[in-house]
């Protein structure tokens, strides 16, 4: 079901504008990414640290969270639905390192040049459980190239989810798209893992019973 339009969206945006790239007016997947329009983040954020990206960023809890935690580290949330990033933004109005990206992952290439990107974040993607919908899961390969294109040397995937049939596609999709795999939980919260930052569907989930998967992802480059 359709979340119904937020009161006062269109004037809630504008008072964020100065922290969102906004979304694009060519549909067209093909003609939108061919007519580049790339971030120069050194302007952006004002200066040349390294730029974490967070695809799927919902209300922001966790790129909000990230961002104050790691105050040297930019970083870009992406998210395809304005009614839910207006929540995001606001909450992440005074977090200097934190930008916006309004738009769906098959335009981040219009939008951020090669080798740019120095981690990305999947959390709580949406797993598409119908089989026909599978090339819409942000880990199916056509998305798995995107990334390629964009990650500099070094950089990783980290990724969460509840849906175990979604974590297991992602484990099979990664390894046969040239990914090496590291620091997999099929557990998270019952593991010792350190530092993890709660999204608002991890902290929903876990309180119903359900494990937390999470894998990180790297090219051997």
């Amino acid at each position: 079901m359709r979340m119904r339009k937020k009161k006062h969206l269109d004037e809630r945006l504008a008072l964020c504008d100065n922290l969102i790239i906004m979304d694009i007016d060519d549909r067209n997947e093909q003609t939108a990414i061919e007519n580049k329009n790339y971030i120069d983040f050194s302007a952006l954020f004002g200066n040349d640290n390294p730029v974490f990206l967070e695809i799927g960023s919902g209300k922001g809890g966790f790129c909000c969270e990230a961002a104050k935690r790691e105050p040297n580290i930019n970083f870009l949330a992406v998210e395809k639905s304005a009614n839910v990033m207006v929540t995001a933004c606001e909450n992440g109005a005074d977090i200097p390192n934190l930008r916006f990206l309004l738009g769906g992952a098959q335009y981040l290439p219009k939008f951020i040049k090669d080798e740019s990107i120095s981690r990305i974040y999947l959390n709580f993607s949406c797993p598409f459980p119908k089989k026909q919908y599978a090339s819409h899961r942000l880990t199916a390969p056509r998305f798995l190239e995107i990334y390629k294109r964009l990650m500099c040397h070094g950089a990783e995937i980290h990724q969460k989810t509840d849906n175990m049939h979604f974590f297991e596609f992602s484990l099979e999709q990664f390894s046969q798209n040239g990914f090496s795999l590291k620091n997999i939980s099929l557990d998270l919260h019952n593991s010792d893992f350190e530092g993890n930052i709660e999204t608002e569907y991890e902290r929903l989930f876990t309180s119903k019973g359900f494990p937390i998967y999470r894998l990180e992802a790297y090219l051997d480059n």
